[in-house]
């Protein structure tokens, strides 16, 4: 073999272990975002169509999330929104309606003491679901409930499992006991 053919052959050699090594990184970066997203992984999926966008999107949701001033709730605060939910929980047996919007706005509060910007419901759902990934679709599915109860058109089970779902995130956001979380599927 001639010294063109050799060199030919370490070329295409280097080109292939350039390309195993690059797919080796795509599926551990994949399984990586897969694994700290978890059903909201499947959910990006799903919504940009394809593995490649879903996962851009999360990433930038990560490099987002990085830059805002999160931060842990001081005792007292903390405190001052348990009672306020342990309020709120009490009022749902007399006024399911009035406790399951207070609920939504408890939750707002809670989210906007730690740091996270609270404007748009559909960016402070992607902005949590970076540190909150097994709760955020309770909280989309919470929070379109608390939409129809501002409507009328929620029932008193449709409420209480608003209010459920509400917890998991308050409890998250508080930083207290882990809570069971109740996966919301479609």
């Amino acid at each position: 073999m001639d010294e063109r053919a050799w060199i030919g052959l370490v070329v295409v050699a280097l080109v292939l272990i350039a390309a195993a090594v690059w797919a080796y990184v795509q599926k551990r970066r994949s399984a990586a975002l897969h694994d700290r997203f978890g059903p909201e992984y499947a959910r990006a999926v799903r919504e940009h169509g394809d593995e490649r966008r879903a996962e851009a999107e999360l990433e930038q949701r990560e490099q987002r999330v990085q830059r805002l001033p999160i931060r842990s709730l001081a005792p007292s605060d903390r405190e001052g929104f348990a009672q306020a939910w342990r309020s709120t929980q009490a009022h749902f047996v007399d006024d399911p309606k009035a406790a399951t919007a207070n609920a939504d706005q408890l939750v707002s509060e809670v989210m906007h003491a730690r740091g996270y910007p609270v404007g748009d419901f559909d960016q402070r759902a992607a902005d949590v679901s970076v540190d909150h990934p097994r709760v955020v679709e309770n909280y989309r599915a919470a929070h379109q409930i608390a939409l129809c109860n501002e409507r009328g058109e929620a029932g008193t089970e449709e409420l209480r499992t608003a209010l459920v779902h509400y917890r998991a995130l308050f409890e998250e956001l508080l930083e207290t006991e882990p809570a069971e979380h109740t996966e919301v599927r479609r």
